[in-house]
Formats: C-alpha cells, sequence, structure tokens
C-alpha cells in the first residue's frame, strides 16, 4: 500500500484527511502540511512512535497506520501563508523559481524523462534533497499539466530552499529577489545529476542533450607563446552587453572572447591569456542569458544594464561554432535549405543534400544528443535526427523595473498551437509574436533576461 490516509491535529484544528505517499520522504508530507497550517517543515515537531519524524526516515520502519491520528507542533509564518482562496500562484514566492518552472514546463522532453523517473531515487549516486528535488519538478509539472487553474508551486519551492537556501533569504520579513539565471543553473545541474543516475550507463544524459552546450577553447598568452586547448560544458549561452552590443549576436560573440591572468610556467609569474571560445557541440534547447546584472565596486552593490538589446525569432549560430561542428552541420543544412526550397515551389538536386533517399524536416520531440547533434527517431523508421544550428525562439525570461534586487520576473512561452502566453502570476495573457520581440530593453518595460531557443532539425 503506497498511501495512507490519517489525521493531523495542530494547535485546535484537526485536518481529517490527510494522505501520505509512503513511496516519497516525510519532508514531502511536511510540505503538504505546510499548504494546510503555513508552518515551515523545519518548524514541524510531528509525534511518531520513537520520537519525532525525520525529514529523511523510512515510512514502514515509521509504523503509521491508516486512520492514525498525528500530532503537530509548530509556529505559523504569516509571510509566506498558503493562499486561503484556492490555488494561485503564490505571489510571496520568489518569482525566479516560477519563471524558470514555467519555461522549462515548455520543454515536451524533459518532462517524459521526468515522467519516468523512479519515485524510490536515483541510487546512491544522489544525494537526498536532490531526489526530492526532482520528485516536486515531476509533480509540479504534472499538476500544471492536469490543471486549468493557476497552481501554487509550495511543495516545490520549499524543496528548492531546503536543497538550495539561499532562495529563502529574507529582508525586513520580506523574501529577497534571487537571480533566475542561478535558479535555472542549480536546477538543471540537479535534474542532470539525479535524471544521469536513474539511467543505465549507455542512455546518454538527458538535460546535457536538452540544454549542455560544449565549448572548445584556445587559451594563448602573447607574452611567452604558450597556449592550450581547453574543454568545457555549459547550459547557456552569455550576451555580454556593452555601449558596442545592439544586437544579441554581437553580444554572444563578445562572450566568445576573454582574458584571464595566472601563472605563467616559462615566465616564472602571472601574465594575462587570452581565451578564444567556439562552440563544438549543440543541444535541442539552447539557452541565452543577457548578462544584465553586475557588481558596482564605487557604489558597492548590484546593478542593472537597461541597454536595449535586440534579438531574433529565429537564431543561426554557424559562425560561433568550431571548424569541426560547422563541418558535421554542413549536409542537415543543405537538406535544410533543399527542403524550405521545396516548399517554394523550386526544383531541388537530390545529389545536392548528400542523400539519394527522400528527406523531411521533424519537430517531433525526441531528445537529441550532443556528438554530431544527432539522436534516433523511432517514428522515422530508423533515420537520425540532425540539428542544423538554426533555432526558433520558444520561451523568453523578462525581468521588469530598474533595480537588480526588486522587480517583477515574467514568463512568455510559445504552446504547440504557435500562440505565445505570458505567465504573469495567475495571470495568463495570450500575446502576439510581434509583442514579443518587443522585450529587448531599454526603459521600465519588460526586457528579455534568458531566452530559450528550440533547435530546427532534419532527418535523414
Amino acid at each position: 500500500m503506497s498511501t495512507l490516509t490519517v489525521s493531523v491535529k495542530w494547535q485546535k484544528k484537526v485536518f481529517p484527511a490527510v494522505e501520505i505517499d509512503t513511496t516519497q520522504s516525510p519532508y514531502v508530507f511536511k510540505c503538504q502540511l505546510y499548504d494546510l497550517t503555513g508552518v515551515p517543515p523545519e518548524r514541524q515537531k510531528i509525534m511518531v512512535k520513537g520520537g519525532l519524524l525525520k525529514d529523511d526516515a523510512d515510512w514502514p520502519k515509521v509504523g503509521v497506520k491508516e486512520g492514525q491520528r498525528l500530532m503537530m507542533m509548530g509556529t505559523a509564518d504569516e509571510i509566506i501563508k498558503a493562499p486561503e482562496k484556492g490555488p494561485l500562484f503564490a505571489e510571496d514566492m520568489p518569482e525566479e523559481a516560477q519563471v524558470v518552472n514555467m519555461c522549462l514546463h515548455s520543454v515536451p522532453e524533459l518532462k517524459s524523462a521526468l515522467t519516468n523517473y523512479p519515485p524510490s531515487g536515483a541510487g546512491n549516486n544522489v544525494d537526498q534533497s536532490s531526489h526530492q528535488l526532482t520528485v516536486a519538478t515531476r509533480d509540479l509539472f504534472i499538476e500544471l499539466d492536469k490543471n486549468a487553474k493557476p497552481v501554487a508551486p509550495m511543495q516545490f519551492w520549499m524543496v528548492l530552499r531546503k536543497k538550495y537556501p539561499q532562495f529563502g533569504q529574507l529582508n525586513n520579513g520580506a523574501f529577497m529577489q534571487q537571480d533566475a539565471e542561478e535558479c535555472w543553473t542549480q536546477l538543471l545541474y540537479t535534474l542532470s545529476q539525479s535524471l544521469k543516475s536513474s539511467s543505465s550507463s549507455e542512455e546518454p544524459d538527458t538535460v546535457k542533450a536538452l540544454f549542455g552546450i560544449e565549448f572548445v577553447s584556445r587559451v594563448h598568452c602573447t607574452e611567452s607563446g604558450e597556449e592550450s586547448t581547453e574543454r568545457e560544458s555549459v547550459y547557456s549561452l552569455k550576451c555580454h552587453i556593452s555601449q558596442e552590443v545592439n544586437h544579441l549576436h554581437e553580444g554572444l560573440k563578445r562572450g566568445l572572447k576573454s582574458e584571464l591572468e595566472k601563472a605563467s610556467p616559462a615566465l616564472g609569474r602571472s601574465a594575462i591569456y587570452v581565451k578564444d571560445s567556439r562552440i563544438n557541440d549543440l543541444p535541442r534547447y539552447l539557452t541565452v542569458q543577457f548578462v544584465r546584472f553586475f557588481w558596482k565596486r564605487e557604489s558597492n552593490q548590484k546593478a542593472k544594464i537597461l541597454r536595449k538589446v535586440d534579438y531574433p525569432l529565429e537564431l543561426d549560430v554557424l559562425d560561433l561554432c568550431s571548424d569541426d561542428l560547422r563541418k558535421r552541420l554542413e549536409t542537415p543544412r543543405q537538406i535544410l535549405r533543399d527542403e524550405e526550397g521545396r516548399k517554394l515551389g523550386l526544383k531541388v538536386d537530390q545529389k545536392s543534400s548528400g542523400s539519394d533517399t527522400d528527406v523531411k524536416m521533424t519537430d517531433n520531440e525526441e531528445s537529441a544528443n550532443g556528438n554530431g547533434g544527432t539522436s534516433k527517431d523511432s517514428s522515422l523508421e530508423g533515420k537520425e535526427v540532425h540539428l542544423t544550428g538554426i533555432y526558433d525562439l520558444v520561451a523568453v525570461l523578462t525581468h521588469k523595473g530598474r533595480s537588480a534586487d526588486s522587480g517583477h520576473y515574467v514568463a512568455w512561452a510559445k504552446q504547440e498551437n504557435g500562440k505565445w502566453i505570458q505567465f504573469d502570476d495567475d495571470n495568463p495573457i495570450p500575446q502576439r509574436e510581434e509583442d514579443i520581440t518587443r522585450l529587448s530593453g531599454g526603459g521600465d518595460w519588460h526586457m528579455a533576461y534568458i531566452c530559450m531557443y528550440k533547435a530546427r532539425l532534419v532527418a535523414m
């Protein structure tokens, strides 16, 4: 029996039918009680046989029985108490967690991977808090899919706060606004570790395949002539903003070149090295961060760059790629051009694409792995799905306001029918596509902070 129904007495109130999912940790049960009482899990003292209920206890060993009454003690936190008028996005909650989830929710491959995530955990390689956050993300996505009304992601936020306490920091009794990009990266890292550990060794890293970007960098010192090659994987491209940057592509190019100071073995002292990077592997979903927040030394505080930076609905990253990746993209890009030519009624030479067989584009929701940008697609009779280096905008996370430590985060996501929706707390608003590109900054209006692009694929 995986569920039990118990009653819980807290102060003078009795909650007569609270379900316990015994496949989940007691911490999840405490999150349910938080929704009912407003008592944060860390303040809850629940009496069970043998003492107090621990967050990571084993339910069978706890010995709770069907219909049992549990006693709970603890003081409610009025600031973060759950809404009493039905399920809403709790405006008291940090907005960075809300908008990150709405953007990630628009990735069906990630939802599919989470659905198959085992409730018992991913094995010994993942800590309990990472497992709990993965389960909470999965349950939140399920809740969003089955409900037409807004959902209060209280359980997800409580588990996120336990895993990453900075997202629960208070200032004068109110939750401090945190960096949405940091929330995005931390969540993806956690999901990557959990999903990777729950898969067989032959299966690709799901999160890396969907979001991971591999860089190859040439690091050289002009003073000594020393040179080396470095490789690294990240979850987003950085658009660095300056007075010369008016468009996303310009900022991305600036982000590929940097200077660093480190010890030079040849010179026997520190020296300046130049790092030139290129993309060597692309993901199915390309995330771009506009680096708008920075530390202002003269005032010793965080500041925001308001400059307008335009971004396209269609992004081609070929000129940001390494020579090796460009060669791998040549044939898929030719196929894509041929297919677009056919749609325009142009005659296309089959040999130009390097294939004598019929080729069709696909927009299915199978994941793509990194090496060469290919993946198996069972719906296309064994043909391989290839990345082209061309991406279409599917989600935007914006920040409104002039301050880096306040303001308002909002998610804008493209639906399967091609329509755009603005998710502003509990108020979803339909948008026109032309309105999405106007979120480029330059004043007090919403300005893009994170853009998510979906790869345009071809199948051979």
